[in-house]
């Protein structure tokens, strides 16, 4: 494969970035990527940043279902207390 049929734009990058983060980006992306990011550290960053921001959201999702956040009753009845109130000052 010739060396200009690997260059691909900052747009293409991160796009293949964001499929490879979810496993579906191709053997031939990822090389295109990884030579992209020998001479681009703005995609490199780009790249860096959604990986953490994506592992964050994991992150959230996974305690989230662990602990199961909710309101108790009391606080339900409040907040439809709250919401009247402000309904009537309309």
């Amino acid at each position: 494969m010739a060396m200009g049929k690997m260059k691909i734009t900052c747009e293409e990058a991160t796009a293949i970035c964001t499929k490879s983060q979810y496993g579906a980006a191709t053997l031939t992306d990822k090389i295109k990527l990884n030579i992209h990011f020998m001479f681009c550290k703005v995609c490199r960053l780009f790249s860096k940043q959604n990986s953490e921001l994506s592992d964050m959201c994991a992150m959230a999702k996974r305690y989230q279902e662990t602990h199961k956040c909710c309101l108790s009753a009391e606080d339900k009845e409040k907040l439809k207390a709250q919401i009247k109130e402000f309904d009537k000052e309309k």
